[in-house]
């Protein structure tokens, strides 16, 4: 099992995968509260046009090192600089999912872009859901963000239930199968308890400095029918914050996009890659 140790002031060991060769580096930053194994089945697809595709599990999550702290933006963008320098990548399109958007946001907004020819943020939470007084057109108060890290505290196992039931659900229900949302319960399951609450209070983050740093081509994929991450308060927002925006709106999408609309999803991400420069 390939792994490889974090740098910085909190050090975890990451459970990573590299299809390894010469092309294009894709760095796939999973979301909550899954693993990298929650892109399995997009994997080929990109392998497919040539592209050396790394997926690895957030600290705390699936098969990586499961430490006490360090479930802060900060500390999760050093992991993921940590893989990108480990491995030496340069060239980088560097997709987060979800919570994942945020490791993207603030990795761009401490390391920036050198190694980077372009970002992917796919139902992401970017750039700020906490409501605020100067940010209004969150989705819910920080309180929200509180409760719901009680709440997974306190029934770890229930809110993961439900929390998948919401993850592949659109306005008309469940919009995939129910053998696929309990294999991304099985997934969710390899999460710590700890990390999982921790990680919710960290969804309340306001990314928008962070995402105006953004200075290479952005595609911002998001389904209007998602129930995790309201549309209106997340990818909509992006392009009034980095220049180089193309929103691709999946029309029902919920927001596991990934699996639920995979063809569309994987196809809009590679004309994305082909247009990028070399």
């Amino acid at each position: 099992m390939p792994t490889l140790t974090t740098t910085g002031h909190s050090p975890a060991t990451l459970h990573f995968e590299d299809t390894g060769g010469s092309g294009r580096p894709m760095v796939l930053v999973h979301g909550w509260p899954l693993s990298g194994e929650a892109f399995a089945a997009n994997v080929p697809a990109f392998t497919a046009e040539g592209l050396r595709v790394i997926t690895y599990d957030r600290r705390g999550f699936g098969q990586s090192e499961k430490p006490h702290d360090g479930y802060d933006y900060d500390t999760l963008s050093s992991d993921l600089n940590s893989v990108i320098t480990e491995l030496d990548l340069r060239g980088v399109v560097l997709l987060g999912f979800s919570m994942g958007g945020g490791e993207v946001a603030r990795y761009v907004g401490r390391y920036g872009t050198d190694r980077l020819a372009g970002i992917v943020l796919s139902s992401s939470i970017c750039p700020a859901l906490a409501i605020t007084e100067d940010n209004p057109d969150g989705a819910m108060p920080g309180s929200a963000f509180t409760d719901m890290a009680q709440q997974c505290a306190d029934d770890h196992e229930g809110f993961l239930d439900q929390f998948t039931t919401a993850f592949f659900s659109n306005d008309g229900g469940l919009a995939v199968g129910e053998d696929t949302r309990q294999q991304a319960l099985t997934i969710a399951r390899q999460s710590d308890p700890r990390a999982a609450s921790l990680t919710i209070e960290a969804w309340a983050t306001d990314l928008r400095e962070d995402c105006a740093n953004i200075d290479v081509p952005l595609l911002a994929l998001h389904g209007d029918g998602d129930q995790n991450v309201p549309l209106a308060a997340s990818s909509q927002r992006l392009p009034g914050i980095v220049k180089q925006t193309q929103l691709h709106v999946i029309e029902g999408g919920p927001h596991g996009l990934n699996v639920s609309h995979q063809q569309e999803w994987e196809q809009a991400i590679l004309k994305f890659i082909k247009s990028l420069e070399n």
